[in-house]
């Protein structure tokens, strides 16, 4: 134990040899407990060996154990599911499991979800200075013809980061470069930090002249927001799309398609007025829910929960076309938090745990997405939004 309760710059107590085990979490929580006053039974209750968090935690002294819910079946006709899914989604929000669930099924009554994705890259930008505008165009141009150089060096740091493009953007004596990396199963912002440090070394060993430079001048954008995203993706850029039968959209959520088509185009309104990242409803919450019940780093929800909705009435209004477009969707299905024990088997039941799988894991995420559009958007032009929550989800 590290100091007593009126020490105020007591260290939380750390073993150098191995900090991941039972005894050590046990010792940080007596050190609360003697600190704070406070016992720790449901964080330090927990049916796994701690040793598995390391490279995932530290300091760790138990778990956070978040409700999950199932919701589903959700069928999907995609490049990499095609079939029907069960999705595990983890919140503490009331209502939002039975939401989901009311869309998947409206989504499945109607033929299911057609999921595409278009790309998928991750990011790292540097910034390489110079002493005027000039000097930073030429350098661009030397960029352009020693491209070859530049990727053997940042590719011989992983057998995984494949590096595909590099953008650029002059501002003043700076020129940023936006290194673009396909990522296999990983996310892949450390993969590709480090392949980005040995590039620029390469460049600064071979430049003439040298160069200086900074390894993030921002426009990487990492867990922000940015419209550089939403315009050359970051992550994956999936699109989910269903045709709805009015009908059906009466029948299941009593609102039809002209309604909804309404309602969207005073929303649309808002959402500019807003400045928004979303025209839609609410995509970080069906994709919060899924990447705490599948360990991606919660974090990338700044960038993942950016959306354009697209809708249109077919078959003279008898048919209601709904899309929904993630071009920032950062996920993985191997490597970070997807190792850990009740993550891995949350992807398990999405049959996404592994190398092999992200593809799979993206079109699902976007399809729950969408199935959660319909749900809410329905909710609030049926009238029974406040309702549906005064009824799930209150637990006082």
């Amino acid at each position: 134990m590290t100091g007593r309760p009126n020490d105020v710059r007591a260290r939380v107590p750390r073993h150098k040899d191995n900090d991941h085990t039972h005894e050590a979490a046990k010792e940080r929580r007596d050190f609360l407990a003697e600190r704070a006053g406070v016992t720790l039974d449901h964080v330090g209750a927990f049916s796994f060996d701690p040793g598995v968090t390391a490279g995932n935690i530290e300091n760790f002294i138990g778990v956070a154990q978040v409700p999950i819910g199932l919701a589903g079946p959700l069928r999907i006709n995609g490049e990499h599911v095609n079939e029907d899914v069960y999705v595990p989604l983890a919140t503490t929000e009331g209502t939002l499991v039975a939401s989901y669930n009311r869309g998947m099924r409206i989504l499945t009554e109607a033929g299911g979800v057609k999921t595409t994705i278009h790309e998928r890259f991750m990011q790292r930008a540097p910034v390489f200075h110079f002493d005027d505008a000039g000097g930073a165009r030429d350098f661009a141009g030397w960029v352009d013809a020693n491209l070859g150089g530049i990727r053997e060096a940042a590719e011989a740091t992983s057998s995984v980061a494949k590096l595909s493009h590099i953008e650029r953007y002059s501002v003043g004596p700076m020129l940023h470069l936006r290194f673009n990396y396909e990522t296999g199963d990983a996310a892949g912002q450390n993969m590709c930090g480090k392949a980005t440090l040995a590039a620029c070394e390469w460049i600064a060993a071979n430049h003439p002249g040298g160069a200086r430079y900074t390894l993030s001048g921002a426009m990487d954008t990492d867990k922000k927001h940015s419209q550089l995203n939403v315009l050359h993706s970051r992550g994956a850029r999936v699109i989910a799309e269903a045709r709805i039968p009015s009908a059906l959209l009466k029948e299941r959520a009593g609102v039809d398609a002209a309604t909804l088509f309404r309602a969207r185009l005073n929303s649309f309104a808002g959402s500019v007025m807003a400045g928004s990242a979303n025209n839609g409803m609410h995509a970080a919450n069906g994709l919060a829910a899924l990447f705490i019940a599948c360990g991606q780093d919660a974090a990338n929800i700044a960038e993942s929960h950016t959306a354009m909705t697209f809708v249109r009435l077919e078959d003279e209004g008898e048919t209601y076309y709904w899309s929904i477009t993630l071009p920032a969707l950062i996920v993985a299905t191997f490597g970070g938090g997807t190792q850990l024990p009740t993550q891995g088997e949350c992807l398990d039941i999405l049959g996404c745990r592994g190398k092999g799988k992200v593809g799979r894991f993206i079109e699902i995420c976007a399809a729950t997405v969408l199935a959660g559009e319909i749900s809410l958007a329905s909710a609030v032009v049926a009238g029974d939004w406040v309702e549906s929550h005064d009824r799930l989800g209150r637990n006082r």
